[in-house]
C-alpha cells in the first residue's frame, strides 16, 4: 500500500514537472500570454508610433496580448531594467525590447533567455556578446542614417568652417552608431571642425538651453546636428528664437509633427527618419514568427529616408513620418 502511494506522488510529482516544463520551453500555454514591449520611454512620439506599428502587427500573435511600457525618460536606465526583469518573472510569452544602455540591460535580458522567454531587440544594439541572449535584432543602420545625417549637412555647409553635434544618451547603443557615423564621415570627406557633441539626455527642453549656449559661444558656426526626437527639436526652437531660421544650415533626426514643421519652415533643411512605425510591427511579426519555432534573420534593417521641403509630401516621405 505504502509503495502505491509514493508511485502515485512520483507520477503527480513526474507529471507536474512534465507541464512546468513544456511553459517554460514554450508549450501550448504560451500560445495565450502576454507580449511585453518595452521601450525607452512612453513620453515620445516616436516610441509612441512604435507602439502603433506593434498593435498593427498583433493579429501575427495569435491570442496573446500586448502590453507596452518604457520610463519616464531615456536616462532612467534603472527603471528599464526592472521592467524586463518584472516582465520576466511575469512569464510573459516573449518581450520586444528597445534598451536605454547597451551594457545594464545585458542581464535582464539573459535572465529571460534563461526563462526561454524569446526576445527581439529593436533600435539599439546590446553589447557585444550578449547576441545569444536575444533572437533578433531590428534597427536603423545608425552608421549609414549618421552618414546621411553628414551628407545632407555638407550639401548646404560645404567643407570648411564650424559645425555642432547635439546628441542624447552618452553610450546608447544607437547614439554610439548614428553620432559615430555621422563625425566619421565630416571627418573623412571634409575640413569641418566640430563642436560637441554636447547631451540633452533626451530632453527636449534641455537641448534647446545647449543649442542657445552654442550659438552664443559659436557666432561662426555653419552648421549643426540634432541627434534624436526630442534633441531636433529642442535644437530647431533655439533655433529660430535667435533668428537664425535658414542664416544656419541644420539637420535633425527622427520625422514628427514637430520637425516636419521646422523642416517646412526652413529651419532645418533636412530630417533623416526611421521606420518607427515598422520597429513595431516588424518586431512583433518576428516575436510571433519565433513563437512558433520558426527561422528568423539576426539582423534587420529597417531603413532610413533623408526627408527635406522638396520630398516631404511625397510617398517615401510620408511613409515614414509620423
Amino acid at each position: 500500500m505504502k509503495t502505491l502511494v509514493t508511485k502515485n506522488r512520483v507520477t503527480k510529482n513526474l507529471a507536474a514537472a512534465l507541464l512546468a516544463s513544456a511553459v517554460l520551453f514554450g508549450g501550448a500555454a504560451a500560445d495565450a500570454g502576454e507580449i511585453a514591449v518595452i521601450v525607452k520611454t512612453v513620453n515620445s512620439t516616436f516610441w509612441q508610433n512604435v507602439q502603433k506599428g506593434a498593435d498593427a502587427a498583433m493579429k501575427e500573435a495569435g491570442s496573446n496580448t500586448l502590453t507596452f511600457q518604457g520610463p519616464a525618460s531615456e536616462s532612467a536606465i534603472a527603471d528599464q531594467v526592472n521592467m524586463v526583469e518584472n516582465a520576466v518573472n511575469r512569464g510573459v510569452s516573449g518581450i520586444v525590447l528597445a534598451p536605454s544602455d547597451p551594457d545594464a540591460l545585458v542581464p535582464a535580458v539573459k535572465k529571460a533567455w534563461e526563462a526561454r522567454i524569446p526576445v527581439v531587440i529593436i533600435d539599439s544594439q546590446l553589447a557585444k556578446g550578449a547576441e545569444q541572449y536575444y533572437q533578433s535584432f531590428l534597427a536603423t543602420d545608425n552608421r549609414k542614417a549618421g552618414e546621411l545625417a553628414a551628407k545632407a549637412l555638407i550639401e548646404k555647409t560645404g567643407t570648411e568652417g564650424k559645425i555642432a553635434v547635439m546628441s542624447y544618451v552618452a553610450g546608447a547603443g544607437s547614439e554610439i552608431g548614428r553620432v559615430g557615423g555621422f563625425t566619421d564621415y565630416i571627418n573623412a570627406h571634409s575640413k569641418l571642425t566640430i563642436v560637441g557633441p554636447f547631451y540633452s539626455q533626451s530632453q527636449m527642453a534641455t537641448a534647446l538651453n545647449q543649442t542657445t549656449d552654442v550659438l552664443a559661444a559659436n557666432p561662426d558656426l555653419k552648421g549643426i546636428f540634432g541627434a534624436n526626437e526630442p534633441t531636433a527639436i529642442g535644437m530647431a526652437r533655439a533655433i529660430k528664437e535667435a533668428g537664425k531660421s535658414g542664416k544656419i544650415a541644420a539637420v535633425g533626426f527622427d520625422g514628427n509633427q514637430d520637425l516636419q514643421g521646422f523642416v517646412k519652415d526652413g529651419t532645418l533643411a533636412a530630417i533623416v527618419v526611421q521606420g518607427s512605425f515598422q520597429m513595431g510591427e516588424r518586431g512583433i511579426q518576428t516575436l510571433a514568427r519565433l513563437m512558433k519555432k520558426e527561422k528568423v534573420e539576426k539582423f534587420v534593417d529597417t531603413g532610413a529616408v533623408v526627408v527635406t521641403k522638396a520630398n516631404i509630401d511625397e510617398p517615401e516621405a510620408r511613409n515614414v513620418l509620423y
